[in-house]
């Protein structure tokens, strides 16, 4: 299981559940504790729990890997609130990331368990609510995709039972434990007393509750602590005393006990004594997730001392009192002497925190904490801050106070000279500006700061001071009658609140008449989603381990650009269990690979990038490989990088290709317009962050050179004929199988071949089954991701928006190898138009070489990027123009029959129908009203709303690609074996496969069953890309069922009435034979980039988004209030698994605009490792309100049973959140009198939104000249 939830009974005689993190929670501390997994609670060979079966039948399982950790916190909250409110329903996955659903359909399958739960769909024009049924019965339009009266319902009195055996320890006295490992002593103390001596005798020892920080540092800064000491069990450090003058904590009290406490004081006291219990609470709704609150003590979050502790600013701010024990005690308060330097405090050696006091506050004394990361959820901050100040009764002069801030230096730090300054003075607008002058200056920071973005981080010091400012003066104004704070400036005080997802899903019915059995175009649930919710469903790594397997841990370069000296593996054989290194010496057959053969398996002479693979270490166990693989000393001569576009440009590193489209009269086209533009746009690259890293396992069958490998790949033809090309043995001696992947969205593409390769030739070389699944942070420093683009452009118009002309060139980070760079930029290139209709176009794109590891394909394939290009033009337009951008985009979409840039008719061209229905649906016109209106009233929360329309063409562009196989066999019983050439990653593909061979075949689905994709089954597969798998696997199946039917024929026509067994067996007992190929290649594909004419694609998808948000201009947060989608699919084949693409490709798309950053150093070296720095979007991420419709009545003839791709084209709808976010950054700019256009790169970050938020606390810190300064990271 991904997570594991417990029940603990630590000193208390009432038990309660938890929900933990299993990669965290230590072995050792369980003992006492009663652990329940996901298997614990159903399965499908007995019965699936409630919250299985909910998750599974409500389509919130996607690839699966996720779903065991979802239902075990929904599981714990069910536990202790069998009734949950809809809040606490999405408080509970703070903690838990998917990548594949967006998140809506979980919310909406646990929205069943509350109390409050409606039906979550509220009216969109009239329709919508699942209690008014049907909009128009004629239409046949449905909002609901799963039925929640057929779930089994809650109960409670049905869950294990806490067990007895260990209720009984209650009784007898706690003894001290002690458990040895082969490097780790661990100590559990049972008494104070204990504790203190143990800790005088290891002076250095670990003191660990929740393991919530030192797991981290064992397990990825390969921190090693001999002696751990953990506290968990004794009273004196759980315990909770109210004193005269506050909360007492012991050290071990874990964040969410606290939180209880706090809260609980907050109902009871009166609001006065409360104001720094609401601080700590209000940061601790956005402390990491319940999984980690749950377990993290009080005292490591202190101790840890880290500069961005959210509680340290609060505690020093308010002058908490610390109890410090050794052989006697001692009381100290925490104040700016407390933290002495980087993770430092001033306790001495053997001294222990035994409790922490919250103050109550008093009359005429006010408290605000404030922080900003860049996901709100989950997420470590950028900047945070206690700020406390006190005032006589009566009086607005300041009489006391403290201004604390983490994230400005390597230490929670005080302003104290400008604390001192404000003493004496009274809470008016000139103490405001001397205070921000005064912080400005003294919290500085050295342009070179390690963690980057300065100028935010100093502007964020000056805007939480403002709100403080403002929310002190709203107090004070009710105690004093002071002066009120102008309106427009009251919704800056407001603490950030988000209400419950609501949605609304519109799909086409099936047409009446069609038969039960047929499936194709209802919402079938995906066909493992019951086993992925139980934690049944087998993914690569949970296949059991082979008799003498090893484990190959990969060793990488720690240079982007070296020679390399000598490799030394002295160390790294005195590990226990080591077997052997290998590296290109032991590659049997060809040293060279890669999709362009420019790649090595393994370094020879040089490193190219940070995560070059260089050789690699076997042992008997994981944890003895990695030890190993670390001890391998590797000597360099380094070389000077190139890392960034910027970079490349200057010194010419381009790979030799060059992509041009040009249609029309450039010169001409610039001569005719009112107007001309010119700008840039550089978007930043993007993680996949599939949940299940890549993983193969290799096992060599002895004979002939013959291998089994079990992979997480969407390209089984390259994996086989790569390692195939290492061993130096035909493709017929390889066999790669894929069952299922926890995710792919082009990640596994093409570079999952560079683990699969080198563990090939490891098995090879030792003859025994090697296993490697790469580790997050290997991940994520090996496999490349969505390159990073650089787009120029050039753009006239006319005075109302019509364009004349464009002139764009794009460059694009390829990293250190050509991989899938080419394709990558044809793409984009293809679609640098977005849907507009431009009469005189140029299109440059350039693949710049640089040392990084290689970028790959990614959902969107360089389409997104080349649209996204296009939208910032017409942004810049619609803004010189002064027109409505809807408007301006409007003008200029395309028609039905127009001719793209490429010369290609578009046909069936619903895009203008999509527009006019999300124009309608999203009440477009009257919302606009509102925000322009909310935007006069407030100064510094500002509202933007952008629709922006997407044309995706369908086919890969490589033309031989679009072919594919399948192979059907019917068994004698009746039963159906479906294999196609397409992998399963999450997105239904099998689902799909398996509703078209039950219509083709006229029998139900349960007769059918797919086991696995695999190269022995169907040979030279395309991979599972660029959405047109079900398209063509579609076909294919479809191709290969009908020949069965033919062979039956006869067969049906002598007993009409007979069943499908029987003609079955007459078939088998006839001697027909009952198994089938199909084959299909998609027709007329004939495009010659030359003369540029001829069909690039067979068919474009369509849709519209128009998004709604909201920004913080003080803070650069911002939230996604409504997002109306429109698209087309054609005739759905299964509305569910397509409802469910789209908005996971939206959610995927709003991590790509709005939050996720990849952090390069100068050198190369890459920061974001993993979730830790690099932040997907999570459940608090998605709109509040989220409405997907599938447009009706429109039939694509060009694919199977009608349907249209669906994998790729809605990502990049997303882009209306990036331009609503820019919109409502326009409104705020002109509040500063900035009317012109002006730049905002990709993602939009809170820091990107800050900045661009020019205001007169942006302008007190200034920015240092680039050229003066070495910045901490680059923009690559």
């Amino acid at each position: 299981p991904k997570y594991e939830h417990w029940l603990l009974n630590p000193l208390h005689l009432w038990q309660r559940n938890y929900s933990a993190n299993a990669c965290l929670f230590p072995i050792c501390a369980l003992h006492h504790v009663a652990v329940t997994t996901v298997e614990g609670i159903g399965n499908t060979k007995t019965r699936l729990h409630p919250v299985q079966e909910r998750i599974a039948k409500s389509h919130g399982s996607q690839c699966g890997f996720c779903t065991p950790g979802i239902v075990m916190s929904m599981y714990t909250l069910l536990r202790n609130q069998p009734e949950p409110k809809m809040e606490e329903i999405e408080d509970a996955f703070q903690g838990n990331l998917c990548r594949c659903t967006g998140y809506r359909p979980i919310l909406e399958g646990y929205r069943t368990f509350a109390k409050d739960q409606g039906c979550g769909k509220k009216l969109v024009n009239g329709s919508g609510c699942c209690m008014n049924g049907k909009e128009d019965n004629t239409d046949l339009i449905s909002t609901s995709l799963f039925n929640p009266s057929a779930f089994q319902p809650l109960d409670p009195t049905q869950e294990p039972i806490f067990p007895p055996e260990l209720l009984t320890h209650n009784n007898k006295p706690q003894k001290q434990l002690c458990f040895k490992g082969e490097r780790v002593m661990w100590f559990q103390p049972s008494t104070l007393k204990e504790l203190v001596a143990l800790k005088a005798q290891y002076p250095d020892a670990k003191l660990v509750v929740g393991n919530t920080e030192v797991g981290i540092e064992t397990r990825l800064k390969n921190m090693l602590y001999p002696v751990i000491i953990a506290p968990t069990w004794i009273p004196e450090m759980n315990s909770v005393q109210h004193t005269e003058e506050g909360i007492c904590f012991g050290a071990s009290c874990s964040l969410s006990h606290l939180e209880e406490v706090l809260r609980k004081a907050v109902a009871q006291l009166p609001s006065y004594k409360t104001e720094v219990f609401r601080a700590v609470i209000e940061q601790l709704r956005w402390f990491a997730g319940p999984q980690i609150r749950n377990v993290a003590a009080l005292g490591g979050n202190i101790m840890t001392a880290s500069p961005i502790s959210d509680l340290n600013p609060v505690f020093m701010a308010s002058g908490s009192k610390l109890t410090l024990i050794s052989n006697g005690d001692r009381t100290i308060r925490m104040d700016e002497t407390f933290f002495t330097g980087y993770r430092k405090t001033i306790l001495k050696s053997q001294e222990l925190l035994l409790s922490i006091e919250i103050p109550f506050t008093r009359k005429g004394e006010y408290f605000s904490a404030f922080k900003q990361a860049s996901r709100r959820e989950d997420d470590i901050a950028i900047v945070n801050c206690g700020l406390r100040v006190l005032f006589p009764e009566g009086s607005d002069c300041v009489q006391e106070i403290k201004l604390s801030y983490g994230g400005m230096a390597p230490t929670t730090v005080m302003a104290r000279k400008t604390c001192q300054e404000l003493i004496g003075r009274k809470w008016k607008e000139d103490l405001l500006q001397e205070a921000c002058h005064m912080l400005a200056s003294e919290m500085n920071l050295s342009p070179s700061a390690p963690g980057g973005m300065v100028d935010f981080r100093r502007t964020l010091v000056l805007s939480f001071f403002f709100k403080f400012y403002l929310t002190v003066l709203q107090k004070l104004n009710i105690e004093l009658n002071g002066n009120v704070i102008p309106p427009q400036y009251a919704s800056a005080t407001e603490l950030f609140h988000k209400d419950p997802v609501d949605n609304v899903q519109l799909f086409q019915e099936v047409p009446p008449g069609q038969s039960i059995e047929d499936t194709v175009g209802r919402p079938l649930m995906h066909l493992s989603a019951a086993k992925q919710a139980s934690g049944e469903a087998v993914y690569c790594d949970d296949i059991p381990r082979y008799e003498n397997e090893l484990y190959l841990t990969l060793v990488t370069s720690t240079k982007a650009h070296a020679k390399i000296l000598s490799v030394d593996t002295t160390e790294a054989q005195n590990v226990p269990g080591f077997f052997c290194f290998i590296s290109e010496k032991d590659v049997p057959g060809s040293n060279i690979t890669g999709i362009a053969n420019d790649e090595t398996i393994f370094a020879k002479d040089t490193v190219t990038c940070v995560g070059h693979i260089i050789g690699g270490v076997l042992a008997d166990t994981q944890e003895h490989s990695r030890r190993a693989a670390r001890a391998v000393k590797i000597t360099y001569e380094d070389l000077t990088p190139i890392v960034t576009i910027e970079e490349a440009i200057e010194k010419q590193s381009f790979f030799k290709w060059v992509r041009k489209i040009e249609k029309g009269n450039i010169q001409k086209g610039f001569e005719e317009a009112d107007h001309i533009v010119e700008g840039e746009m550089y978007l930043g690259g993007q993680e996949h962050f599939y949940l299940e890293t890549h993983c193969t396992i290799a096992v060599p069958k002895k004979e002939d050179g013959e291998m089994e490998l079990f992979v997480s790949t969407q390209n089984l033809t390259k994996t086989q004929e790569f390692v195939a090309n290492a061993l130096g043995v035909p493709s017929n001696r390889i066999v790669v199988r894929v069952k299922r992947m926890g995710g792919g969205f082009g990640g596994k593409e093409t570079r999952s071949t560079v683990v699969s390769t080198a563990v090939a030739v490891a098995a090879a070389k030792t003859g025994r089954a090697v296993r490697c699944m790469l580790d997050r942070d290997e991940d994520m420093l090996i496999s490349g991701g969505r390159h990073p683009f650089l787009g120029f452009y050039k753009v006239g118009f006319k005075k109302n928006g019509r364009i004349t002309c464009l002139d764009v060139s794009f460059y694009s980070n390829g990293g250190n190898s050509a991989d899938l760079s080419f394709g990558v930029m044809d793409r984009a290139v293809f679609h640098m138009d977005n849907s507009y209709n431009i009469p005189n176009i140029r299109g440059i794109g350039r693949v710049c070489k640089t040392n990084l590891s290689s970028n790959t394909a990614f959902r969107g394939f360089g389409g997104p990027q080349g649209m996204m290009v296009a939208e910032c033009w017409m942004s810049d337009v619609a803004l010189k123009c002064g027109l409505p951008a809807e408007e301006v985009r409007k003008l200029n979409l395309y028609h039905e029959g127009d001719l793209t840039h490429f010369n290609q008719k578009l046909e069936g061209f619903t895009l203008r129908r999509c527009w006019e229905e999300c124009i309608k649906n999203s009440d477009y016109h009257a919302r606009r009203k509102f925000i322009d209106e909310f935007n006069r009233q407030n100064r510094w929360k500002k509202r933007g709303m952008a629709i922006i329309p997407t044309k995706f063409g369908i086919s890969f562009t490589v033309p031989f690609l679009n072919q594919a196989g399948a192979l059907v066999h019917v068994y004698t019983d009746g039963a159906v074996l479906l294999t196609h050439g397409g992998t399963e990653m999450g997105q239904g593909l099998n689902t799909k496969m398996i509703q078209v061979a039950s219509r083709t075949l006229g029998i139900p689905t349960s007769k059918i069953y797919i086991s696995e994709t695999s190269t022995n089954t169907v040979p030279n597969a395309s991979p599972t890309a660029a959405s047109v798998s079900a398209d063509i696997n579609g076909m294919a199946v479809l191709n290969a069922c009908q020949t069965i039917i033919k062979r039956l024929e006869p067969i049906r026509s002598a007993n009409p009435k007979g069943s499908w067994e029987d003609w079955v067996l007459a078939a088998y007992q006839s001697c027909v034979s009952l198994s089938a190929t199909g084959f299909y290649r998609i027709p007329d594909l004939d495009y010659d980039p030359e003369k540029n004419e001829g069909k690039a694609f067979a068919y474009f998808s369509y849709g519209v988004s128009c998004s709604e948000v909201e920004i913080d201009c003080l803070t650069g947060d911002h939230k996604n209030l409504r997002t109306d989608i429109v698209m087309d699919v054609g005739t759905s084949l299964n509305p569910a698994i397509d409802i469910g693409q789209i908005e996971g490709g939206f959610v995927q798309g709003v991590g790509l605009f709005t939050l996720e950053e990849l952090r390069y150093s100068p050198e190369g070296n890459l920061y974001t490792r993993g979730p830790g720095m690099y932040k997907i979007p999570s459940f608090g991420d998605i709109p509040t309100e989220f409405h997907v419709s599938l447009l009706r009545d429109c039939p694509n003839s060009k694919a199977i049973y009608s349907s249209k791709a669906v994998g790729e084209p809605p990502l990049f709808l997303s882009a209306s959140v990036f331009y609503a976010i820019k919109d409502a950054i326009i409104a705020a700019r002109q509040e500063s009198g900035l009317k012109e256009p002006f730049r905002l790169d990709s993602p939009a970050t809170p820091e990107r939104i800050r900045n661009a938020c020019v205001d007169v606390f942006t302008k007190m810190c200034p920015s240092a000249k680039p050229g003066t300064f070495k910045p901490w990271s680059v923009r690559v």
